[in-house]
């Protein structure tokens, strides 16, 4: 992708400061998600201020020096901390003195690689002028980035796009509007045009959108539906992980609401709907109330946590693990609202064979046992 002043739109679009969904483009952050304060940033942009500059808002500052890119959207990197003034963060009304170095700073380098299109197949449930919705499988890493420069939902997309001539893939302006994990299934919505991204993204940022998980976890879960609420952050000794920063001094705040589907033994099937989108951050507050998501190798729910130390019961999990390959994480419902139209629109996936293979497993199991 080769960066323009487009990327500003990136901005509204971070489930991880802003949201995964939005995270967001990992600069989307994975799995629901915005990256948090100790994450390093890199700067995008750098403007120095003239000798004589007048006092001036810093939005109406940028929005004189960047193409394309609206005031609104500015206020919000504002908002989100990405706008610095000799490298200190600052609001939208801060005015800029004469001589001052403003830069713009995201949580991942800039791009430096061009889109490829491929001919990878999608499952499209919903598509109009202004937008697209697709139900991702798990495996299929949403945008390139290190040690995934192709075979990405991004290069799908700029295949499938390829003859609309107001599409185009290294244009941050469209695109993806919020992301899940790899390793995660389900509903993602895909702008087509500037303006629905714009709109999309103020609703994931307004936490307006509608965004339901099912997921396995470990353990038997008390209640029968409960409010997890814990600062979501990188994890200080290990880079890789997001923790939960229970005194709220670290991280960003970060609320999962669950209720339970079913209960199968050792594991349980929950509903998670997400009120803010951090990284993995359901991945996070699942572990951190002590029922991690099955077969999540990350956060330790790809080993045996529950149930008895029999050689037959390890053989049975282990049968588990190889029917679903991965965290069972299922991004299931989406609901926004229609960003030209104003009509509001719901989506809903079946669970993955994958999923729905391993729920029938705990559930034969608990009924011969």
């Amino acid at each position: 992708m080769k960066p323009n002043d487009g990327q500003m739109n990136e901005w509204i679009t971070r489930e991880e400061d802003l949201p995964e969904d939005a995270l967001l483009l990992d600069g989307l952050p994975e799995d629901d998600g915005a990256t948090d304060d100790s994450a390093p940033r890199y700067e995008h942009f750098r403007y120095v201020a003239d000798r004589n500059q007048s006092l001036l808002r810093i939005d109406r500052f940028l929005t004189d020096r960047m193409a394309n890119v609206s005031r609104n959207r500015i206020q919000l990197a504002a908002e989100a901390g990405c706008i610095l003034v000799d490298g200190k963060p600052v609001k939208s009304n801060y005015r800029v003195k004469p001589q001052e170095v403003v830069s713009i700073v995201m949580s991942r380098p800039r791009y430096e690689m061009d889109i490829l299109p491929e001919d990878i197949p999608l499952n499209i449930v919903y598509e109009d002028a202004d937008l697209l919705v697709v139900n991702k499988p798990a495996g299929l890493v949403v945008h390139p980035g290190h040690g995934n420069y192709t075979g990405t939902l991004v290069n799908a997309l700029a295949y499938y796009l390829r003859e609309d001539p107001q599409f185009d893939p290294a244009d941050p302006a469209v695109g993806l509007v919020h992301r899940i994990d790899k390793d995660t299934s389900g509903l993602l919505v895909v702008a087509k045009r500037p303006e629905a991204k714009t709109s999309l993204g103020l609703q994931f940022f307004r936490k307006t959108t509608r965004r339901q998980y099912m997921a396995m976890v470990w353990g038997v879960v008390k209640d029968d539906g409960g409010r997890i609420e814990g600062n979501v952050g990188r994890d200080p000794r290990d880079r890789l992980q997001m923790t939960v920063f229970p005194d709220g001094e670290q991280g960003k705040p970060a609320v999962t609401h669950y209720q339970v589907r079913q209960r199968l033994g050792y594991v349980t099937l929950v509903e998670c709907r997400l009120e803010t989108g951090r990284t993995h951050q359901i991945r996070v507050h699942m572990k951190w109330i002590g029922h991690p998501v099955f077969n999540d190798a990350r956060y330790g729910g790809d080993r045996i946590l529950k149930g008895q130390p029999f050689s037959r019961y390890r053989q049975f999990v282990q049968r588990c693990f190889e029917a679903c390959p991965r965290q069972a994480l299922h991004a299931q419902t989406l609901g926004f609202v229609h960003p030209a139209t104003g009509r509001e629109l719901f989506f809903d996936s079946e669970l993955p064979a994958d999923m729905q293979q391993l729920i029938d497993r705990w559930h034969q199991y608990v009924l011969t046992n």
